[in-house]
């Protein structure tokens, strides 16, 4: 009977240990921005970006409190619509010079006026929640991700998309985005931010700590906060374990997110 206990809880701990480390079947060829990672980004996309008083800027505060010393060099913004695919947004004419980026505020709401030429140094691009695996619409992501990464290299920056999140009801939509996005990355030589895997693995480690607003696919503040710890790791190489800034969530939320995060760029990116 015990030996018949034991098995059964070993195979349960197998099941549970499975779901932790969802994947892409295709492997990241991008690994990491290197040591000289982006300190200004611009995130193109739509409301899963925007929610929460937008993700990009709680990811410049998280920055800020990791590398104190030279938080002036640190900023992010985003042009965002609502419900956007990448088809939606006009690239060259967000990326022109003297546009967008031209000037900024610091922390004690001070304009800025940023040094003329290239206002960022990288580019983080996500598609609309279904469109990479929408049967009529993943060929626009595919041809988006490739016409939008030349762009943003013509214009001296790095191109970097950013892997969403199944919706609070349909898992399955997991493994499908984490492809996508992990095909479309290599075919561009271009990083890709495994959010939707960090998503997935919360899930199962604590099913009770809500990721979702009510509609089930805008992210909670909880949401927003791994999605901010998943981009931080990416982009910078750093563990956001420890990381001061909390968005007011609490303590045991905010450690167990962190380290989520931590886990699935490792994992992700094979370190």
């Amino acid at each position: 009977m015990m030996r018949l206990f034991t098995r059964v809880m070993l195979a349960m701990c197998l099941v549970v240990a499975a779901g932790f480390h969802a994947q892409a079947q295709t492997r990241p060829k991008v690994t990491s921005l290197g040591p000289d990672f982006p300190k200004a980004a611009l995130f193109v996309g739509n409301s899963f970006f925007y929610y929460n008083n937008g993700m990009p800027g709680h990811l410049s505060f998280m920055e800020r409190a990791a590398d104190a010393e030279n938080k002036a060099a640190y900023r992010n913004t985003m042009a965002t619509i609502g419900g956007s695919g990448l088809d939606w947004h006009d690239m060259d004419n967000l990326l022109r010079p003297g546009g967008l980026g031209a000037y900024s505020f610091d922390d004690q709401n001070v304009v800025i006026f940023n040094k003329p030429g290239r206002q960022f140094d990288a580019v983080v691009m996500m598609d609309c929640s279904q469109c990479p695996i929408h049967p009529q619409l993943k060929d626009a992501f595919t041809t988006f991700a490739k016409k939008d990464s030349e762009i943003v290299r013509a214009h001296g920056m790095r191109p970097v998309l950013f892997m969403s999140w199944a919706y609070a009801d349909k898992p399955e939509m997991t493994e499908g985005l984490a492809e996508a996005y992990t095909v479309a990355g290599n075919a561009n030589d271009a990083l890709v931010i495994p959010a939707g895997l960090a998503f997935a693995r919360v899930r199962k480690l604590q099913p009770e700590l809500n990721l979702y607003a009510p509609d089930k696919r805008h992210p909670s503040p909880a949401g927003t906060y791994l999605a901010t710890c998943v981009t931080f790791a990416a982009l910078t190489g750093r563990s956001p374990v420890g990381n001061s800034y909390t968005m007011g969530l609490d303590a045991p939320a905010v450690e167990l997110l962190q380290k989520a995060a931590w886990e699935t760029v490792q994992d992700y990116y094979g370190r």
